[in-house]
């Protein structure tokens, strides 16, 4: 597997992966949002009946569970942003200003 350091090695790496099995046709939006929904699901299971100190201070075994959850959730984002054609890192900048008119910092 080549080195991912960034989100558009990591969109090549899953289309590779993903073309290597022959996903592409499943991976419309549609599916891909649902199948991001359950990730999101899943992640926050782990926190689900944690209380706000527990949540600040999982075990080494639970950093390693939700580790792999918010990976799931972020290659299930990074596809869909691709077949989309959206870059993420732009929208997500485009969402800060949003917000930042919305949401004022006091003075």
């Amino acid at each position: 597997m080549q080195s991912i350091t960034d989100l558009a090695t990591l969109r090549d790496a899953l289309r590779a992966f993903c073309a290597a099995r022959d996903w592409h046709r499943f991976h419309t939006p549609k599916n891909l949002v649902m199948a991001l929904s359950v990730e999101a699901a899943e992640l926050v299971e782990h926190f689900q009946w944690a209380t706000p100190e527990e949540s600040l201070n999982p075990t080494q075994q639970q950093r390693a569970q939700v580790a792999d959850e918010i990976a799931d959730v972020l290659i299930y984002l990074t596809e869909l942003a691709d077949v989309l054609g959206i870059d993420p890192i732009a929208a997500a900048r485009d969402k800060i200003v949003k917000n930042a008119v919305k949401y004022p910092a006091p003075l």
